[in-house]
């Protein structure tokens, strides 16, 4: 059986941990900052864990992730 191939652009956007669990970054914080509150802009600013539903797609992306 051949090897099985990374997608490079999902293997850039997560990393996995030691749980063996997916890491990502938040959404929305690229541009139009003005409107968001110093609050919701330092969360936005921490990583968090990839949601349940969407494990088994990385996993798919990420085979040896």
């Amino acid at each position: 059986m051949p090897k099985m191939k990374t997608n490079r652009s999902a293997a850039k956007r997560f990393v996995s941990n030691g749980a063996g669990k997916f890491r990502r970054r938040r959404q929305n914080l690229r541009h139009i900052l003005t409107k968001k509150s110093p609050k919701r802009k330092r969360r936005l600013g921490q990583g968090t864990e990839v949601d349940a539903t969407c494990v088994r797609a990385v996993k798919r992306l990420l085979p040896y992730g």
